[in-house]
């Protein structure tokens, strides 16, 4: 499927890339922790490794080059690209209060007691919140996925995580603005609705469609024929199966691609999680971004501007670990910091294994991930179907893997 360049020519150890695929075989194909995996390793845009493994899901069919894989929350940095070329447009800006866009959260209040079986209590007023703090989760919304207060549960009740089937924007941002904020905005950082709400600005500030913006926007310049919310008509039978994580057992398939409501069009198009996309069309996007903003003459957001994105923009410099309310508070994610729609490494020594100041990524709930290394001019995407991310430690061996093959750095 790709034309692999020498590796040995750009700095890379190909026998030491070779002990990937190995590995991903005995440690998760083979005993069936894993359905599939597809890698694309890539120095300068140029691919070095491609590892393609498992099956299309319980049909045993073999894992086709071109599988369409749910992204998640990989569809996030799409949607803060398109956000900011609206600001690079002079249209909105960071600072300026999501009411410029949103009125129906003029009055958003911090939660101050009830939910479950009796109503929440009138919320603490705050000030406005802005722009940049739905960019960097540091809105005081949530995701009813973190199940650990009564907001999450209004949340779940809501469906929000999951919005695709039974709401449109205007009903998305109708609901949410009747529930409090878990905190003031600016004052912390949770993972959270928050882009999803991004993505509705996009829709209201170009009048167009979500899925269209990115389509002529991003997708089109870039060439990302099969990155969609949802699978193009006729192409069902490319959308691998996916699974859901059980302790001591083999992942229990919960969503077949044949008979997905992937396959129909929704009415809500969720910035926050909803694209189904390819390895070849996302290592298209993590080349762009590699490349300051520009792919193959086609210029999608500037270098100044991507490099506001992927800036450390939690206070005093801080790391999740230090800011987060609850998912990626854990201790794996120290010297990790977050930006606009990015994560970013701020501290490469507490981080525990190899990476490059910058360095830029982030994954999908589905357990895929992307990187983008400015220093050493890495990129990889990898690709699978396991739900929770947090299941294995993959993304970590897969780092460990690539860098401990590099033979010759630029830092």
């Amino acid at each position: 499927m790709f034309d692999l360049a020498d590796a040995g020519a750009l700095g890379f150890d190909a026998d030491r890339l070779g002990r990937i695929a190995p590995f991903l075989t005995k440690t998760y194909i083979d005993n069936g922790r894993l359905p599939n995996a597809q890698l694309l390793v890539a120095r300068d845009g140029q691919p070095v490794h491609y590892t393609r493994l498992g099956v299309m899901g319980d049909d045993q069919r073999e894992l086709r080059d071109d599988a369409l894989f749910r992204i998640a929350s990989m569809t996030k940095p799409v949607t803060s690209i398109a956000f900011m070329q609206l600001v690079e447009q002079g249209l909105v800006a960071l600072e300026e209060p999501v009411t410029k866009v949103f009125p129906e959260f003029a009055d958003l209040a911090v939660y101050a007691g009830g939910g479950g079986s009796i109503p929440f209590a009138p919320g603490t007023p705050t000030h406005a919140m802005r722009f940049v703090d739905l960019l960097t989760h540091m809105s005081g919304f949530t995701y009813g996925l973190q199940n650990r207060n009564n907001i999450d549960a209004v949340y779940r009740e809501h469906n929000f995580d999951f919005a695709r089937d039974h709401l449109d924007s205007d009903g998305f941002i109708a609901k949410l603005a009747k529930l409090p904020l878990e905190f003031a905005p600016g004052e912390g950082w949770n993972y959270s609705v928050s882009t999803d709400v991004l993505g509705i600005a996009v829709e209201r500030i170009s009048g167009m469609r979500l899925g269209d913006y990115f389509a002529k926007h991003i997708f089109a310049p870039l060439g990302m024929v099969d990155t969609h919310f949802g699978v193009a008509e006729g192409q069902s039978e490319r959308l691998v199966d996916a699974y859901a994580y059980r302790p001591g057992q083999a992942p229990k398939m919960i969503n077949a691609g044949a008979t997905s409501k992937l396959n129909r069009a929704g009415t809500f198009d969720s910035g926050g999680g909803g694209l189904i996309s390819t390895i070849a069309d996302y290592h298209r996007f993590a080349t762009m971004l590699l490349n300051g903003g520009e792919l193959g003459g086609a210029r999608i957001i500037s270098p100044k501007t991507l490099r506001l994105m992927r800036t450390n923009h939690l206070p005093g410099n801080a790391d999740l670990t230090e800011m987060s309310s609850s998912l990626f508070s854990e201790a794996n994610n120290a010297g990790t910091g977050f930006g606009l729609g990015f994560a970013m490494v701020i501290d490469p020594a507490k981080t525990l294994m190899p990476s490059s100041l910058g360095e830029f990524y982030w994954g999908g709930a589905h357990s895929t991930a992307f990187f983008v290394d400015p220093v050493e001019r890495i990129t990889m995407v990898f690709m699978t179907q396991v739900y929770p991310s947090s299941t294995y430690p993959i993304r970590r061996q897969l780092k460990t893997l690539i860098y401990s093959a590099l033979t010759q750095t630029h830092a």
